[in-house]
């Protein structure tokens, strides 16, 4: 088995076919598109390939150490940035194959007008033991 993250993106990503922003839904197609979502990840949790997932507020800051003794130093928040995550899922698949495959039809979760987003999803693998 490997884990894989497929992180959904804010903005950053090549824009979906169906490219209306979140903000912009009805309170009935956002719900739609979290109980897709939901109901995603109960499969996934059915078969033993789900492990977390989470959505992230589009609001947070940058932090970074500055020194002993000091505070650490912050920048943001950080709309402004060129790519911002709106959240993650992480699957644990016996391929790279079926990871693809996953993360295709997590891409395909309605948005705007019930219509499937099609939007493009990082897919990432965790790094392995180090030798």
């Amino acid at each position: 088995m490997a884990k894989y993250v497929m992180i959904k993106h804010y903005r950053g990503a090549p824009a979906s076919v169906n490219d209306v922003p979140m903000d912009q839904w009805t309170p009935a197609e956002v719900a739609a598109h979290v109980g897709y979502m939901n109901d995603f990840a109960d499969r996934l949790r059915e078969t033993g390939e789900f492990v977390d997932s989470q959505a992230l507020s589009p609001e947070g800051t940058f932090v970074r150490h500055d020194g002993e003794g000091r505070p650490p130093l912050t920048y943001g928040a950080f709309p402004e940035g060129k790519d911002l995550v709106a959240g993650w899922m992480v699957i644990d698949v016996d391929t790279y194959d079926r990871a693809l495959e996953l993360a295709g039809e997590l891409s395909a979760a309605p948005g705007a007008g019930g219509r499937p987003i099609h939007e493009w999803l990082e897919l990432r693998p965790f790094l392995g033991p180090h030798g």
